[in-house]
């Protein structure tokens, strides 16, 4: 009896002095988290075989370790940001929905960043892209932690700007002159443009859609060689506007067949394998690459939302509504993941754990040599064993907290244990045929078992063996979870708006508009456009 013992405590002592070997045989490693927006499970030609627009994030794949069952921390932008960015749930942070561009507060001041925490370890850190966290005052990323920002605020569909791509309605450019025009529809913003910040300045607004991704990638790649030249360690958080409404794509040749979504699909794919290759021009193996996304598809913008895969969410389908965005369906909050690091990641591996982005929190912390911010919980585990191939086990529980579609915001009504997924409400998000599936609340809950049914089409009969049996796990899990944040240092948001603290560099000029066409920041624009050829490896 004494034998499997003895063999798990040397296993065990194996993966901890293991998990000290990143920093000790090579100091502390880079970190690169890549979040995509809105973008599909399926949208990965490694994840679903109809996807072919992904070459790059293919061979990601093949080089490194791909997750099939990594889940947003929420289904909507703000939470999930805000839940990647702290290892904690909306319902601790305070983050429970969307901020807004006139919005007053953000991520409480009180919760500390994993750039914070990094930066104290000795990392230079960068935020390129969306932030959506909070602009005014002291929320801007650039007092949370981040030594350089180049981005957007918020979504980039919450400004008008000249270049105004592809959207499900479609929405107007900016006014040049005169009163700004009227809104045409209440989903388009007209009055403010779309700004573009370096650190606190506005250096061009509206931003131009149509060069945004060459301009990451090269922020990107700056911000790398100067981490790189000052010798020390560094953390790039690259949040994409992909594959988010509007895709500022040319349109592709009709020949082509992929339309104008999987066209942007093969521009972020491209802009994701030109990171790695600067990242491994830099010292291969020295960094650790993490791509993954904030929360499924926007299934309301029909042709231009992603492929959920498998994750279609049936019964929801069925009664209406959506089954993606800002659901807690699986295609609402299951998203693809990838981590790469060469030779300390397996390549060609595939790991069927349990896992999240509020992982990617304390797992970085630790590779760090760091350690967590005290008096508070987190909802995220060190999941290195898994990176390294040491474990597959992730979580016994995870829960998915209402993003917009049903029940109170933020509030835990859906749980995963193991393979069974348990709804207490249920709710459809807008479709594309313009349907909403009603709230339902389940007392007992609808359990489903994953493992026999991935589309989520039928739930366990009340009456069976198997929900009989496992009914009394879901509710020791859910009482204890609900009793752990009510005990826990929960934060409150500041979600009141005012229009003064609207981004805007020039209120005198229409649309807050800061440059001429011809001058300095056009002229920087047409350059990038140039530049983006690059961006097709």
């Amino acid at each position: 009896m004494g034998t499997p013992s003895l063999r798990a405590a040397l296993v065990l002592a194996m993966a901890l002095a293991g998990l000290s070997a990143p920093r000790a045989a090579y100091g502390q490693p880079n970190f690169i988290v890549i979040l995509a927006d809105d973008v599909g499970w399926g949208d990965l030609g490694a994840n679903w075989a109809e996807t072919k627009e992904t070459p790059h994030l293919d061979e990601l794949a093949a080089e490194g370790t791909r997750f099939v069952d990594f889940h947003s921390a929420a289904s909507t932008c703000s939470p999930s940001r805000a839940s990647l960015l702290t290892g904690r749930l909306g319902a601790r942070n305070g983050v429970t929905h969307n901020f807004a561009v006139t919005s007053v507060g953000g991520l409480p001041l009180n919760e500390t960043t994993l750039a914070e925490v990094l930066r104290e370890a000795g990392y230079s850190t960068g935020a390129i892209g969306k932030w959506h966290l909070g602009h005014h005052g002291h929320h801007h990323p650039s007092f949370r932690g981040f030594d350089y920002y180049f981005g957007i605020p918020y979504s980039h569909d919450m400004g008008c700007t000249d270049t105004p791509g592809y959207n499900l309605p479609p929405c107007p450019p900016c006014p040049r002159h005169g009163a700004a025009a009227r809104v045409a529809r209440k989903d388009c913003y007209t009055e403010v443009a779309l700004p573009l910040f370096e650190n606190i300045t506005i250096i061009q607004q509206p931003v131009n859609l149509s060069s945004l991704a060459a301009r990451y990638a090269e922020e990107a790649a700056r911000f790398i060689q100067r981490a790189s030249d000052s010798g020390r360690p560094f953390f790039l958080y690259l949040a994409l506007a992909h594959m988010h409404v509007p895709l500022g794509v040319p349109p592709p040749p009709p020949a082509s067949g992929r339309g104008i979504y999987g066209a942007s699909l093969s521009e972020m794919d491209a802009l994701v394998g030109r990171i790695k290759q600067v990242a491994d021009s830099h010292g291969k193996g020295n960094t650790l690459l993490w791509f993954t996304g904030d929360n499924g598809p926007w299934a309301q913008k029909c042709e231009l939302a992603g492929r959920l895969g498998p994750f279609v969410g049936a019964w929801q389908r069925q009664r209406g509504g959506s089954s993606a965005k800002q659901t807690t369906w699986e295609g609402g909050h299951r998203v693809p993941a990838l981590a790469y690091w060469p030779g300390r990641i397996p390549a060609k591996r595939t790991s069927r754990a349990l896992l999240s982005t509020l992982d990617i929190f304390p797992t970085l912390v630790a590779l760090a040599g760091a350690t967590l911010p005290p008096n508070r919980r987190f909802d995220g585990l060190d999941v290195s064993p898994v990176l390294f191939g040491w474990s597959d086990v992730g979580h016994k529980v995870l829960l998915h907290p209402n993003s917009g579609a049903a029940g109170k915001d933020g509030e835990i009504e859906t749980l995963r244990l193991a393979q069974y997924k348990a709804f207490y409400t249920t709710g459809g998000a807008m479709a594309c045929d313009g349907s909403i599936g009603p709230a339902e609340h389940h007392q007992p809950p609808l359990i489903f078992n994953l493992d026999r049914d991935i589309q989520e089409q039928e739930p366990l009969d009340v009456a069976s063996r198997e929900y009989q049996a496992v009914l009394p796990a879901v509710s020791r899990a859910y009482a204890q979870v609900l009793e752990d944040i009510a005990t826990d240092n929960v934060s409150v948001v500041d979600y009141s708006k005012d229009p003064a603290v609207t981004p805007c560099c020039n209120a005198q000029h229409v649309a807050c508009r800061c440059q001429a066409p011809g001058t300095h920041a056009a002229v920087l624009d047409r350059r990038m456009e140039r530049r983006a050829m690059w961006l097709c490896l």
